[in-house]
């Protein structure tokens, strides 16, 4: 099983129809076919602490079966509609993949 988060920081002049705009499209990546499961989030609003790192807009986790639909996915016709709607809202993305650890 393979674990993909995004962040992502959203430029400061959006506005409230774009941000909506840009949470709508990262939603339409939880209907490609390889994912899964998935989530759209924002930072929670849990205790401050030093370890937290909450100054991303949104975060996309999406679980795969394994590497091959994982590389389905980035070749998605809906990835590639998501990226062309959506890239002009972002400033900033960092992306973390991770496999499962057997144990």
């Amino acid at each position: 099983m393979l674990t993909h988060t995004v962040l992502f920081w959203a430029k400061d002049d959006l506005t409230t129809a774009e941000r909506a705009d840009f949470q709508a499209g990262l939603r339409t990546l939880l209907d490609i076919p390889t994912v899964s499961a998935g989530w759209v989030g924002t930072p929670a609003a849990t205790p401050e602490r030093s370890v937290v790192d909450a100054s991303y807009a949104f975060a996309l986790t999406l679980r795969f079966p394994d590497l091959a639909a994982h590389d389905a996915y980035q070749t998605d016709p809906i990835h590639d509609a998501f990226h062309e709607r959506c890239a002009k809202y972002w400033s900033k993305v960092a992306v973390y993949d991770s496999d499962d650890v057997a144990g």
